[in-house]
């Protein structure tokens, strides 16, 4: 039985655009390469890591009653020569970068525990603990990595606010199968998925990266977790839940917008910009159930119809 702790929200937010400081010490803008040309040069450093590092796998397979199962990466080296490497252990899905829709990643994730809860949908808000690592070889010649930010306490990510990759990444994941309330106030958990991530830079902050971190630009991003705890997303409180305003079906929620106001859906409060919030367009019984009714039956919902 792993457990852990629980707290509250933090967010992660990304761009594409950075600046440095010139000579006099101003800002000063860096022009982003393509994404097309980026690609191909992280993959080939996050594969390079992956076939010459492993993780702690044999304390998973045989924990002791102390072990905190939290993944621990090292080099294939000296006295870990034998070591099975990550590259024969992971799995990996093809993801489209959201900026440039014809340029596809091999998106590499690391299942050591997949969960036994619940599985998020990508607009849901996950409580975790985690390890960021950033890493590239853009200040030297081999892969360098670093730490940049941690939490041994659970926290709250809202999916669409978090990079691109980690995203697309939890939903492979399940949650604990029960979560115990202690006298003291902390929680258990049992039974939660357990992995790592390992994110090339055009689904991680590209070259905007967060104000005061060492992280460097096209820096490709490591994560690994503890996946704890499901809860359905409603970003704008709409009283329709996120993953219902994916009108595409394409797992992105950055681009629907029904009324072309720069709010996708999920994040509008009035998706058809009619004046009528979209909590009032539809109909919410006593179980939860919802109705989308269509007064001019003219075969678009309320909701969506800016004329109704």
């Amino acid at each position: 039985m792993n457990k852990a702790l629980i707290l509250p929200l933090i967010l992660l937010f990304v761009g594409v655009f950075s600046s440095c400081r010139n000579d006099d010490g101003n800002p000063a803008f860096i022009e982003a390469r393509e994404r097309s040309e980026e690609a191909p040069n992280s993959t080939a450093t996050i594969e390079e890591y992956l076939q010459t590092h492993f993780y702690n796998y044999e304390e998973f397979d045989n924990p002791s009653p102390d072990f905190d199962f939290k993944i621990k990466f090292d080099t294939i080296s000296g006295d870990n020569a034998d070591k099975i490497p990550l590259s024969e252990q992971v799995s990996f899905k093809m993801v489209n970068d959201r900026v440039d829709p014809d340029v596809t990643y091999k998106l590499y994730y690391l299942s050591v525990i997949e969960g036994e809860g619940d599985q998020p949908n990508f607009p849901d808000l996950t409580t975790v603990t985690y390890e960021g690592t950033w890493l590239n070889t853009e200040i030297t010649s081999v892969a360098y990595t670093e730490l940049f930010d941690s939490s041994v306490v659970p926290v709250t990510f809202d999916l669409t606010a978090v990079v691109n990759g980690f995203q697309d990444a939890m939903i492979e994941f399940k949650g604990a199968t029960k979560i115990i309330s202690n006298p003291d106030g902390t929680v258990d958990f049992e039974d939660y998925g357990v992995g790592a991530v390992f994110i090339p830079s055009g689904l991680g902050y590209y070259v905007t990266t967060p104000n005061g971190s060492s992280i460097p630009i096209y820096a490709n991003l490591i994560f690994s977790f503890q996946l704890y705890e499901i809860n359905e997303g409603d970003q704008d409180n709409d009283g329709i839940l996120s993953i219902n305003e994916d009108l595409n079906g394409n797992m992105q929620e950055e681009d629907d917008d029904t009324d072309s106001d720069g709010l996708p859906n999920f994040f509008d409060a009035d998706d058809d910009n009619d004046g009528r919030p979209t909590s009032e367009e539809i109909e919410i019984d006593a179980d939860g159930n919802i109705t989308f009714p269509d007064e001019d039956n003219d075969g678009i919902v309320d909701y969506l119809d800016e004329d109704s």
